[in-house]
């Protein structure tokens, strides 16, 4: 087991009504103003959006608002965020939403305490962030793992790139997580949710690392407790017990427990975010699904031993011991079956992606060839290419 550092600073309060306290909550911060930071219609509609100021009223805490988050959140919406609180002197802020308002109230948080800096070099790794503001969230989509993550994804709208840093700046406060908030989600938004909660884990499963039976265990009841409740959410979407259990599942896959003791980069999602940083309608999570199986298919013969793990812990299938390959194909195989199995893609071609930006996108990867995927096996530009080859017409 390597060494590792556990920060999960993030308060969590979990479950029916809890969305109510959100004014008492913010009131222990004493601020000044409090941005609040949404995404499209749905919050208005849902009436939650109401409920949090009349809840900010009550305490007397002043606020202002920021709404227009999309899925793949925008610089441009982030720079005019911070503008906004520089005017008003907005000290905390609070997201409303899922994982996309959460990343960008965590960059305006950043950006604002960090007026001496572009934004944008955060996401281009040129420097990390020094301080923040305050912040919080509540949780309206299972998925992205940003309400207690320490990561922040942003996409450069003019430029096409889709960027993610980490750092502790990036932690939130606290966090509000009611599953009912989750009732109204689509079908496809459930899915593609299960998919990212899922690939947090699973990826980190896949990054070098050895005697790590704890987090092993810990990661493979995560990855197969929400694949279940993925599939129960969509068959009944008011099923409280799949939302919870999904949205729990949630801030655990992206915390940092399920790496504990090992080396972790999320390769496959690098990969994605090349992909929606080109086709901003491209969910993220049916991204993930659309690459998954072809990135394991290329890579497993590197550690035949862990993939075997993983077929017989996660999918339950006994080991062929004369031809222990065909365990784990078969694995990989049931993982594209079940993503099919609740609409999500399995290949870019029916995301919309063309053939002649493949070599773009896995130029965009490398940072033009200059750096490589690291992991059992390390990947270079030539392999990138081929696995979105793979990936196109899988």
């Amino acid at each position: 087991m390597d060494n590792f550092i556990y920060e999960t600073p993030t308060k969590v309060y979990f479950g029916k009504d809890e969305e109510l306290k959100v004014g008492k909550l913010v009131a222990e911060f004493a601020p000044k103003k409090v941005l609040i930071h949404y995404g499209g219609q749905s919050a208005k509609k849902s009436g939650l959006l109401d409920r949090v100021k009349k809840s900010l009223e009550t305490e007397k805490v002043s606020y202002v608002e920021l709404g227009g988050v999309v899925a793949n959140p925008e610089l441009s919406l982030v720079r005019e965020g911070i503008k906004l609180c520089q005017e008003e002197g907005v000290d905390f802020v609070l997201a409303v939403g899922g994982g996309s308002v959460m990343d960008s109230a965590k960059d305006i948080a950043n950006g604002v305490a960090n007026p001496e800096v572009d934004v944008w070099d955060f996401s281009l790794g040129k420097c990390v962030p020094e301080k923040t503001l305050n912040k919080g969230c509540i949780l309206t989509l299972s998925a992205a793992g940003s309400e207690m993550s320490n990561s922040c994804v942003i996409t450069n709208e003019q430029t096409g790139e889709k960027r993610g840093y980490g750092c502790s700046c990036n932690r939130m406060n606290f966090t509000i997580e009611n599953p009912e908030l989750t009732y109204t989600v689509s079908p496809y938004q459930t899915a593609c949710g299960a998919v990212d909660i899922a690939m947090h884990t699973i990826e980190r499963y896949f990054c070098p690392g050895d005697d790590t039976y704890l987090t092993d265990a810990i990661a493979e009841a995560v990855i197969k407790s929400t694949m279940k409740a993925g599939a129960d959410c969509i068959r009944n979407p008011e099923d409280y017990e799949a939302r919870a259990n999904m949205m729990w599942a949630s801030s655990l896959a992206h915390n940092g427990l399920t790496q504990c003791g090992r080396n972790v980069m999320l390769v496959v999602h690098q990969f994605e975010h090349e992909v929606s940083g080109m086709y901003p309608e491209v969910a993220h999570g049916a991204g993930l699904a659309a690459l998954w199986c072809s990135w394991a298919r290329y890579v497993y013969r590197a550690n035949i031993s862990r993939w075997l793990q993983y077929a017989t812990n996660v999918w339950n299938l006994d080991i062929d011991f004369e031809h222990p390959q065909r365990t784990i194909e078969k694995a990989i195989d049931m993982q594209e079956q079940y993503y099919a199995s609740i609409g999500m893609p399995t290949n870019l071609k029916s995301l919309g992606v063309k053939e002649e930006d493949l070599e773009t996108m896995a130029l965009k990867c490398t940072r033009n060839r200059t750096r490589n995927l690291p992991g059992y096996m390390t990947l270079e530009y030539e392999d990138i290419l081929e696995i979105y080859k793979m990936a196109l017409i899988r």
